[in-house]
């Protein structure tokens, strides 16, 4: 069996061809309107979200190794956090540990809940002229299929990329992976977030956990959640606290309009 790259498959109300086979998609009912990315402009602010635990309400990965993961996973994750491994070793470890069909992969992740306020925070954000970017070190297909069951599938993602190797085996490549990352994670944020700043752009970085800590120094700001806020706080970290996007959107134009004063001045 081929090879197949499951961020290649659009969106769609029923099943698609990628050339090799037919790829299920679930649809989503009902989709929100779609909309449409600004422009990026010299000196603009981007919004770029991490995905598990802050867009969606529980970290996917982590469910589906609960739920498909074969022995051996929980000691990758043991490794990664006494700090021998770096989060892309770990992932490549975990994912290729997952025993599950295609079918089963995105029969689970239509179970998987997002902030509820969070199509209205995004919205709000790209009516104000702002690109509105997740930026996760999660799994492309995983992220692109749930944000397309919540009528967001336009958003653009950046993520570690799903191959199928076979009927119920998997692996995970990193093409966003950068030998500076110090955390060695299979997508790094900072990278990410440099690339938004070009051109005096800046970065309003929206995250929770971990995997956010180095990026959260190299934004202009953040809004923290979680175990992100301690490590803001502790690190004099320009940030603010939210507890879901109904918070985030109340706090965005306050924020962006005092953030680009101060930043101007």
């Amino acid at each position: 069996m081929n090879d197949m790259h499951l961020a290649d498959v659009a969106t769609a109300r029923s099943s698609l061809r990628t050339g090799r086979r037919a790829i299920p998609i679930r649809p989503a009912a009902p989709r929100a309107p779609a909309f449409r990315q600004p422009a990026a402009r010299a000196g603009a602010w981007t919004v770029q979200c991490d995905f598990d635990g802050t867009i969606s309400v529980e970290d996917v990965t982590d469910s589906l190794l609960r739920r498909f993961g074969r022995p051996g996973w929980q000691a990758l994750e043991d490794a990664w956090e006494r700090g021998e491994i770096g989060s892309r070793e770990c992932m490549k470890g975990q994912v290729a540990l997952l025993d599950m069909s295609l079918e089963e992969l995105n029969a689970h992740l239509a179970t998987i809940a997002v902030d509820p306020h969070f199509a209205a925070f995004a919205r709000a954000a790209q009516d104000m002229g702002l690109p509105v970017q997740v930026v996760s070190d999660g799994i492309d297909h995983c992220i692109s299929t749930v944000l397309g069951l919540h009528g967001l599938g336009h958003l653009p993602v950046f993520a570690n990329r799903l191959v199928q190797t076979g009927e119920r085996s998997w692996q995970l490549q990193s093409p966003h992976a950068t030998a500076a990352c110090v955390r060695a994670s299979g997508n790094c944020k900072c990278e990410r977030a440099a690339g938004a700043q070009v051109d005096d752009g800046r970065v309003l970085f929206v995250g929770d956990s971990t995997s956010d800590f180095c990026v959260s120094a190299k934004a202009d700001f953040v809004f923290a959640k979680y175990k992100l806020i301690e490590h803001c706080r502790s690190r004099g970290i320009a940030h603010a606290v939210y507890a879901d996007f109904g918070e985030a959107l109340a706090l965005l134009p306050a924020t962006v309009a005092m953030t680009a004063a101060g930043l101007a001045a």
